[in-house]
Parts: C-alpha cells; structure tokens; sequence
C-alpha cells in the first residue's frame, strides 16, 4: 500500500513565512496571494516569469489538432490554445532528492 503525501497549499507556505519570519498570518498570506496574482498576470499576457534558483514558467501556443475519442474512434477537433511549461532551474534539480 502507497503512502499518501500531503500536497503544500497556499496556508502551509503563509504559515512557514509567519514561523520564520514572524510576519503575520494575515500578511504572510497577502504576500503570497500577491506574489501569485503578479506570476498569473505577466502570463496571462504571455510573458515568460523566471524566478532564479527555482524555476521558469513559458506560455507557448499548441496548434489546431485533430483527436480521437479512444472509445468511439470519432474525430473531433481540438482548438489552438495556450498552454504552460515549467521548467526547474539547475539548482531545483540538482536539490531534487
């Protein structure tokens, strides 16, 4: 049996700013909801967000394709769209454990 793992959410990170830094839960929370309205701004005007020593995140645009539902075999078409990358930085994967 698998053992589950906790997924990091936005409190856990405001959290770990108020322990180790002793802002407030409350602005240690602001700045994090900030922090990820600026990164979800500048890409939704697609504009590549790199942050030094974690990672960067690339908006590219996929084509018009067409795809297949597996159980029915029919054709549909899947409109162009922009999608996202990340990318780690070499230090994240030289830290990866």
């Amino acid at each position: 049996m698998t053992e589950k793992v906790k997924t990091l959410v936005r409190s856990d990170i405001a959290e770990a700013i108020h322990q180790e830094l002793g802002f407030s839960r409350s602005d240690a929370f602001k700045m994090i909801e900030k922090t990820f309205s600026i990164i979800a701004a500048e890409l939704a005007t697609r504009r590549s967000v790199k942050i030094s020593g974690f990672a960067s995140f690339e908006p590219y645009l996929k084509k018009e394709r067409v795809g297949r539902n597996p159980k029915t075999g029919k054709e549909y078409p899947i409109s162009q769209r922009t999608v996202l990358a990340f990318k780690p930085s070499p230090v994240l994967k030289k830290n990866k454990k």
